[in-house]
């Protein structure tokens, strides 16, 4: 554990195991409530988060799925999975690694060099109603917030399974990074994905150059939610998806003129520790709290305003 963080063990394994799957080549369905491996009817994903193989009677998280189905160690697979979620370590891995691990080093970095599946995003339905019908019936959202994000093109319905689809674009507007939210879920779990072969480095986000305040949230309703509470169509918005920060050094790298940041993350333990941290990282000075209580969402976010620095940044 001496090698990696509490925190960065807790991003590993908070890793969509669905999507991992898929990422590593090993199909899945779905029956039920669960996912089957094609192939191997005794290995299930529960929860997206955990599996088993009933026929071995193995099982557990994220990491332990890619030392069995990948014969990774345990340092290759949490190395993967923060990669995988789009956390960036400064310190080199080598560092960490124990010397008889040598090989296994040479062998991940040949892994590395195989090209990744290209960045397509899905396609478009031909009308938004199901995406309007979501976001205004049950997340409470005005049809004219609704209807910037589509403006803006980073908000769209797929048209083969109706998704919610958010898109994060590069300072010249092309397309990066796209993740999909499901609006049905007859088991009251809708679908959650990144679409295969985006850059996690980028997240999406919306650029208002005449202010030099960033407000950085976990998910994208969540940013809308906030928008709609403050009436606040202008600022620079970012999301960064999980609760690793690659997307926020990506774009203050991007928008330097970016002064105050406000991290707007869930007020639970990983998204209070994930907000005192991130502000140590990115603060000059003190920094204060604000806690507002999103009606319609049931939940209360943690507000953290500080100064960034304008140079380099340290690892967490």
């Amino acid at each position: 554990m001496g090698k990696f963080t509490a925190e960065e063990i807790q991003i590993a394994k908070a890793v969509d195991l669905v999507d991992l799957a898929e990422q590593i080549g090993i199909p899945l369905k779905r029956k039920g409530r669960f996912y089957q491996a094609v192939g191997m009817d005794s290995v299930m994903i529960f929860n997206r988060s955990s599996w088993c193989r009933f026929s071995q009677g193995v099982g557990g998280s994220t990491i332990d799925f890619l030392e069995y189905f990948r014969n990774m160690d345990f340092v290759e697979a949490v190395k993967y999975l923060l990669e995988f979620a789009g956390y960036i370590r400064t310190e080199t891995m080598q560092k960490f690694q124990p010397e008889r691990q040598t090989e296994k080093i040479e062998e991940t970095k040949q892994r590395k060099d195989i090209p990744k599946d290209p960045f397509v995003l899905p396609s478009k339905s031909e009308t938004s109603r199901r995406l309007y019908g979501y976001l205004i019936k049950q997340r409470k959202l005005s049809k004219q917030m609704i209807d910037f994000w589509v403006k803006k093109g980073i908000l769209y319905e797929s048209g083969t399974y109706h998704n919610l689809v958010f898109v994060g674009k590069d300072t010249e507007g092309i397309p990066r990074f796209a993740s999909q939210r499901g609006t049905l879920d007859k088991y009251g779990k809708p679908f959650k994905g990144d679409v295969t072969g985006n850059d996690k480095t980028y997240g999406v986000n919306l650029v208002d150059q005449n202010s030099d305040t960033l407000y950085v949230y976990e998910a994208a309703i969540d940013a809308m939610s906030d928008m709609e509470l403050r009436e606040d169509y202008q600022n620079n918005i970012l999301v960064l998806g999980m609760l690793s920060d690659g997307p926020l050094e990506k774009f203050l790298k991007d928008y330097p003129y970016i002064r105050k940041i406000q991290f707007c993350l869930d007020n639970d333990l990983p998204g209070r520790q994930a907000a005192k941290k991130l502000a140590r990282k990115y603060t000059l000075w003190s920094m204060r709290f604000l806690y507002v209580f999103h009606l319609w969402e049931k939940t209360i976010m943690l507000f953290c305003s500080i100064k960034r620095k304008t140079k380099s940044f340290p690892a967490w």
